[in-house]
């Protein structure tokens, strides 16, 4: 029979086999870091950045326009070869990177204005393309053709790399300034000044002529050229004739433009915009058309008529004329004006109509119109509605808005008190018929003695 083992031996090995187990792991461990290769690093033997430049979109533009001109730098700077080694140290820039680029447009000769500075791009690394943004103003008499804009491009790119012991690099960069040549197209085209603006007879509620002094101060002629005038917006001035022919419209020629408008009757004395431009064909056949210009356009008051004079009395029961005083407070003449006023019970009137003629502005007129009062009239201050009729400044036939005219009825007095009593008359009536009657009795009486 076999014989047991001392348990207190078994324990102890059970117990020193963790400890070993941990050491050999160590060793292992140790072992295979030793053997293992180093990490590997890359080095760039050559390349550096090649940077060219172009105008993103249209490359077209119109003289008196300022426009926000893209342009697009591209670099194609290649890295033809690179070592991959252990014991090399990564560099921290790529050869053909160009790092902090700073991007410059000159005019060089080009009918433009620059308004932008020197832009701040940043680092464009191999197959990259970064766009930059100029505010451009195209010259009013910038001549038509094809420029070529100077794009200036400072930058730094890493020359060398230099690697000191096995674990640092000195790095040395270059500067570099470049010109890049952009082509800039500049359209046939004229550009248009706004001169003089001079309304005519321009007023709430009418119509009237507006003049505009029109210039082409560009550097080209614009061909079977048309000034147009158009609404701005819910402007109450709204072009009649909206369009005027210019033909040949020569570089520095003037060419005075005038259209007709008419004005809403709720406009206000004020200024109100209106937009006018040119449409036309340039050098090269293109329909073309002028940036808008605003104008501003003075309104007058409409023409209003206000009653003046004290009210005018008329006695119940009886027929009169009445005398009405209208001033012109308005702005512009009222021609060929005419009353009229509405009678209403307890009025009436056979002439509701009188003529004033001519009544400009701050003059007063007088209208004469018969009334009669019925006798139920009551003794108090009556309003009558009336209005104007007149013609404006281009003989359109307008009216005035309704005007009061206050009436002061009375009851008669004196005279006129005693022959409006139908008994009093009545008694008198009897008195004459009954005189009358006697002296023809005793007129008779006495022939017949």
């Amino acid at each position: 029979m076999t014989k047991l083992l001392n348990p207190k031996i078994k324990k102890n090995n059970f117990l020193l086999f963790p400890r070993v187990s941990c050491i050999m792991l160590i060793c292992l461990c140790l072992v295979a870091l030793c053997i293992s290769p180093a990490m590997a690093g890359t080095k760039y033997l050559s390349g550096e950045p090649n940077l060219s430049a172009v105008i993103s979109g249209i490359n077209e533009f119109t003289p008196g326009t300022t426009i926000e001109l893209p342009v697009l730098i591209e670099n194609s700077g290649l890295n033809y070869m690179k070592m991959v080694q252990s014991g090399i140290v990564d560099r921290d820039d790529i050869p053909s990177t160009a790092k902090m680029v700073r991007v410059t447009l000159l005019p060089d000769g080009a009918p433009i204005l620059i308004k932008s500075d020197t832009q701040m791009v940043g680092d464009i690394e191999g197959s990259e393309t970064k766009p930059v943004k100029f505010q451009v103003r195209v010259k009013d008499d910038g001549h038509a053709g094809t420029y070529n804009l100077p794009v200036q491009v400072e930058y730094t790119y890493l020359a060398a790399a230099e690697q000191v012991g096995t674990d640092s690099v000195v790095n040395r960069y270059n500067n570099r300034k470049i010109n890049l040549n952009v082509p800039f197209i500049v359209k046939s085209a004229i550009n248009l000044d706004v001169g003089k603006v001079t309304p005519e007879n321009i007023n709430a509620g009418g119509e009237g002529f507006v003049s505009i002094v029109l210039k082409n101060s560009g550097a080209d002629t614009g061909k079977k050229a048309i000034a147009k005038l158009a609404q701005f917006g819910n402007s109450p001035v709204v072009p009649v004739d909206s369009t005027v022919y210019i033909g040949d419209f020569e570089p520095g020629q003037e060419f005075t433009a005038k259209f007709k408008v008419s004005v809403t009757r709720d406009a206000e004395p004020q200024e109100y915009p209106l937009e006018v431009l040119v449409s036309y064909q340039n050098e090269d056949g293109e329909d073309m058309e002028t940036p808008t210009e605003k104008i501003g356009i003075p309104v007058g008051g409409k023409i209003k008529f206000t009653m003046v004079n004290e009210p005018p009395k008329v006695t119940i029961g009886s027929k009169q004329v009445i005398e009405v005083e209208y001033r012109n407070d308005g702005g512009t003449t009222a021609y060929s004006s005419e009353a009229r006023i509405s009678a209403v019970d307890p009025f009436s009137s056979d002439d509701d109509l009188a003529y004033i003629g001519d009544v400009k502005p701050g003059e007063t007129a007088i209208a004469k119109f018969k009334m009669t009062t019925t006798s139920d009239a009551i003794e108090k201050i009556y309003g009558l509605d009336s209005e104007i009729r007149y013609r404006d400044a281009l003989d359109n036939s307008q009216i005035s808005d309704t005007i009061k005219v206050q009436v002061i009825a009375k009851k008669p007095d004196g005279l006129a008190a005693l022959l409006s009593n139908p008994i009093l008359i009545a008694l008198i009536l009897i008195a004459i018929i009954g005189g009358a009657y006697r002296y023809h009795t005793t007129h008779r009486k006495s022939a017949s003695a």
